[in-house]
């Protein structure tokens, strides 16, 4: 066309140094097989975990240049589903004796200075006779069998607990307590 490199470059307003630059990439080809295989065996690593694999075994390489595969090749990690306890419910029948059914549920409140508290009330649903009430302002699930172990102490053990779906009482705490002590969870249902 008779335009000299100069005058074109100037005309597309990129540097001459841009258009004159070669490439060094090296074959990512056997790098990325490899980080393929780790990622399919130990499907919960991250890339720089994986990086830090690599190293390991003894290659010097960079943790942006495992990045950049790893994205390419679409290997984030996926996250985990919470597992739901779905059990399901009847209508419930009125309790007829003491510690038939029990129901446990949160109530919280706020201090003047705004700091939150939150309570656990225990009802025995025949008698309507409140077994106990935790004041405090965390209140977990081993904090709620240790409750429940200490009113079964003085009460007896009830045949069935009515409960909501929080998150103290599907823990694998009071799961197991329910277990260990035959007593059954009677999840509401959520809407």
């Amino acid at each position: 066309m008779g335009v000299s490199q100069r005058r074109a470059v100037k005309e597309i307003g990129i540097a001459r140094s841009t258009h004159r630059h070669k490439s060094e990439r090296q074959d990512d080809s056997e790098l990325r097989g490899k980080i393929i295989d780790l990622a399919a065996a130990r499907r919960r690593f991250g890339y720089r975990r994986i990086t830090w694999m690599l190293q390991q075994d003894g290659n010097a390489i960079n943790h942006k240049r495992v990045y950049r595969i790893y994205t390419e090749e679409g290997l984030q990690v996926r996250k985990r589903r919470r597992k739901k306890v779905r059990l399901f419910r009847k209508p419930l029948e009125p309790a007829t004796r003491p510690n038939e059914r029990w129901s446990m549920d949160f109530v919280s409140d706020s201090l003047a200075n705004g700091r939150r508290y939150r309570t656990l009330n225990v009802i025995d649903e025949c008698s309507r006779e409140s077994l106990a009430i935790e004041v405090d302002f965390s209140l977990t699930g081993h904090r709620v069998t240790r409750l429940l172990d200490r009113l079964v102490w003085c009460h007896g053990k009830p045949e069935r607990l009515v409960i909501d779906n929080g998150p103290e009482f599907t823990s694998r705490a009071l799961l197991t307590w329910s277990s260990k002590n035959n007593v059954f969870l009677d999840f509401i249902p959520l809407l």
